[in-house]
Order: structure tokens, then sequence, then C-alpha cells
């Protein structure tokens, strides 16, 4: 094998911050809260969108989603787009993904092709034969679904078939779907050895194992799909954790009084949505009421869901003890964005920019390197993975990528970057907001629109109190937005060198 560092990203979906054991006691993590005492857990990481594809793209290419073109949700990474794993695979690594990808919406047109859509979803046999190369990675296994969605398909699919579940659908929602049939709540009827958190464990083993048999350095991404809802999982999962001893969040009441529109519709009884809607929906456009009873049922699972997942990246990481590799490779576990359970009387996602959406789990272990159960709160953004990934690499980073290099601050606490940018665009013109959050405070700007966010995250660590249109903060959004201006133009991207004077 060569020196050069073997790279592990292990990812979930839709996981809320504090959801580690290492910091709440209601959650047990073991394998997370290694991986915590083997290295450095980040707490103020922030994710540069808070839907999944747009995201998921900025981790492999190390752009923002107005650059990569992936924008949001239903729209697709260009397939022409430079990607870290290609990077890396031309170097001599070999690349994998195993788990979700979600770079191609759920539909496919011309110029707009989509491998991730019905019906080529539950295609097996065209899956048999693709795994790659596909967005950098020499080879793929992947699957789209969450819980029982009727996307499930893909290599999940076969992986099901091959491993004694003929009946896998029986499993999963219909499709095309049917209305009449009452959807599944909590308990999976699936059975644990056929859950995909174990498939993606098993198939990142396989891939590990594949790249060390070749005698080259690995990159591989175990995408993890849970805990993003709906808040369903396999039996013992489903009952591991009592709704009663959940504490979900709240609104505060008055909050929302000096809040943009759109949050503020959020609570009410018959909210009108429809000049921030389009043609396919918008996240978190709806009522976010609850009931009280069942947010904590729901809670549950979703800790059920994550010590699930926590319990097969647990074999991933075993396994990396077992053959010798854990000093020679770099792991860094985090999500691809946070997750609503009360807070703010907010459920899921959406375009909110409070710290429970944006705000991520983030944690890097690499033995001698990384310091172990270390507590760290240098900013981190995803848009950072890539451009890290190079430099860990001994690999120059490329002009495209507008994240930075986070070696001194994973290796020694010295700040790479002082700000984060976050993006959150539905819709070009009607719901388009951005946010530049920096050691102390938090801005939001919406397109178009006069009225927006200012939280003082020392202060009010709660953000309860807008400041947007306090006069005695004017001042401070003055400088505020100065500097929002200005960290705009240091992401300027620079592809191609300038070679001549014309």
């Amino acid at each position: 094998m060569s020196d050069r560092p073997n790279i592990l990203l292990i990812t979930s979906d839709q996981q809320h911050f504090s959801t580690l054991g290492s910091v709440n006691s209601l959650i047990l993590t073991p394998a997370l809260d290694r991986l915590c005492n083997e290295g450095t857990r980040f707490d103020r990481a922030y994710c540069p969108n808070p839907v999944c594809s747009p995201t998921r793209a900025t981790i492999i290419t190390g752009q923002y989603p107005s650059a990569h073109g992936c924008w949001t949700i239903g729209v697709k990474l260009p397939e022409d787009v430079p990607t870290v794993g290609q990077h890396l695979s031309n170097a001599g690594y070999s690349t994998s993904l195993l788990g979700k990808a979600h770079f191609q919406p759920l539909a496919t047109q011309p110029g707009s092709e989509s491998l991730e859509c019905q019906p080529t979803l539950r295609d097996l046999d065209f899956w048999r034969q693709f795994h790659g190369p596909w967005y950098g990675f020499d080879h793929i296994e992947i699957a789209r679904n969450h819980a029982d969605e009727a996307h499930a398909g893909q290599h999940y699919g076969i992986w099901m078939e091959e491993n004694g579940l003929p009946d896998w659908k029986d499993h999963f929602q219909e499709w095309p779907p049917n209305r009449d049939v009452p959807r599944r709540k909590h308990k999976w009827s699936l059975p644990e050895e056929f859950h995909y958190s174990r498939w993606t464990a098993l198939r990142t083993i396989a891939a590990i194992d594949a790249a060390v048999e070749e005698g080259k350095p690995f990159f591989s991404w175990a995408s993890f799909h849970d805990p993003h809802p709906p808040y369903l999982v396999s039996e013992p999962w489903d009952t591991m954790y009592d709704p009663a001893d959940m504490q979900p969040g709240h609104v505060t009441p008055g909050e929302h009084e000096n809040n943009p529109p759109i949050i503020q519709l959020t609570q009410q009884e018959n909210p009108d949505f429809s000049p921030w809607k389009e043609e396919y929906g918008s996240h978190g456009c709806n009522r976010h009421a609850h009931n009280e009873d069942e947010l904590k049922k729901n809670m549950a699972v979703y800790y059920g869901m994550v010590s699930l997942m926590d319990k097969y990246i647990g074999q991933i990481l075993d396994h990396l003890d077992a053959k010798g590799l854990a000093d020679n490779t770099i792991v860094v576990f985090s999500t691809d964005h946070g997750h609503y359970l009360g807070q703010h009387g907010l459920t899921a996602k959406g375009p909110f920019h409070y710290e429970d959406g944006i705000r991520i789990p983030y944690i890097v272990r690499h033995p001698g390197h990384v310091p172990a159960g270390a507590v760290n709160n240098t900013m981190q953004s995803l848009v950072d993975l890539s451009p890290t990934f190079m430099a860990a690499a001994g690999l120059d980073i490329p002009g495209e990528m507008q994240g930075v290099d986070q070696m001194s601050a994973w290796r020694s606490s010295e700040p790479a970057r002082n700000h984060i940018i976050c993006e959150n665009r539905h819709q070009p013109n009607v719901l388009n907001l951005r946010t530049y959050v920096d050691d102390r405070y938090k801005i939001t700007l919406y397109k178009n629109h006069d009225f927006g966010d200012l939280y003082d995250l020392h202060e009010d660590p709660g953000e309860v109190n807008n400041l947007w249109n306090d006069p005695a903060a004017g001042s401070l959004k003055s400088e505020l937005l100065f500097k929002f201006m200005q960290a705009e133009l240091s992401r300027e991207q620079t592809r191609m060198p300038r070679i001549a004077g014309a």
C-alpha cells in the first residue's frame, strides 16, 4: 500500500448536530463517540445548503451550489463538473461511493438525463451492469430511498434479492404510488439484516478490501441514508428509546413577531404559501404545527435510526482495525444538513437558516495527526472537504474549488476560515436566501425582499431575538453586510489560470 493516507468519508442524511452521545446523554452512539475519543469533534461545522442534492454535490466538487450547478433538489449535477473523486482516481486512488448518491432528480428529460429516477431505479438488470465510473467514482453501489420509500431498488435491491429476500418490494411503498395504502409509521417490517445501513457498511468494507487487494490507497464514501424521514426503522430499534424521555424543541412565545413572513406562515392555522411556492413545491412551505406526543414518538424513532446506523459505522471502523488500516486512514464523519425536531416550532427542514438546520455534526480522526479526544471550535464547511482531501493526498488544489484546505485546523486548531456561507434557492427569484455566519453573528438576506434575519449567537444562542429591524443594531447590520460582500468576493473561482496579457 502507498504511504499516502486513505480517506474514508462517512455521512448520514439530515442529522441534527446534537445527536451524538458525546454531547447528548439521551442517545447512544458508541461508534461515533469512539471517533470523538480517537479524533476531534468540531462544534462549529455547517452545510452549504440545507437540502440534500446541492450539499452532496458540494461535497464532491468543493464548489458552492451556485457554482456547480445543482442549486436545489430536482436539479442535476452536470456530469462535466470536476470532482475530487476524479482527481484522486487520476492520482492513483481507488475511489468508491457506497450508499446514497442523490446527484440527479427523480425525473429525466433531454439535456437533464437522470439515472436516479423511475423506472430506472427498479430496473435491476441495468444496475447489475452499471457500477461506474460515475461522478469520479471508479466504483458505485447506490440506492435512492429513505426507509420504505418507493424509490428503493438499484444495487440495494439486487443485494436484498441475492441475500435471500426476493419479496423485498413488499417492505416498500408501491410504484406507481397507491394513495389508498396507509403509510407505515415507526415500526418497519423489514428485518434488520436487510436494512440499508447494514448494506452500506458491508459494501464499504468490500470496496476497501478491493483497494487493498489492488495495492492502492482508497477514497471511499460510506453514504448512509438515515435518519432522514420517514420516521421508520426495523425492530428492535423502533422501541429502543421511550418517547416519554424525549425532549423536543419548542417555539418561544413571540419569537416570530419580528421574523420574515415565510417563517411566520409556518405557525399559522391555514397558511397561504402561494407567493413562495413553485411548480415542484418548496420544502418546508407548509404548516409546521405538530402534536407533542406524535413529535416525541417521531423523535424516539429518529434516535433509533441514528443508533442503528451507528452500529454499522462501528463495523466499518472495526474492519479498519482488523486490516491494520486505521493509522493511515483519515476518517471524517458528518451529514449533509440538519433537522428540526420542534425547535422554533419547526419540523424536518425548509427555507430556514437556524443553527438546527444548517449546523451539523462533524468528526475527524487521523491517528498521530489529528488530536485525540479534542473539541475544536474552528469553523468548518462541507465545501472544504474536497480541497482538504486533495491536500491530504499531496495534490494541488484545483482553481475551480471554492473551499479551503482545513488541514491546519484539523491538526493544530489554527483557523482556516473565519466565516460560513449557506445558500438556499428553490426558485431563482421567489425563494432565494443566503446566510453569512462568523464567530458571533449570523445574517440572512432574502432576494428581492427588504426583510432578513440577524442574530447574536453569543447573547442569543437560541436565536429568538431577530435584530434585523432593531435601530440599535443598525451599525452592526451595515458592518455584517460589508463582511458578507467581502466573503462573496473571496469565493470566486479561478478554474483556468491567466497565462497571457490578452
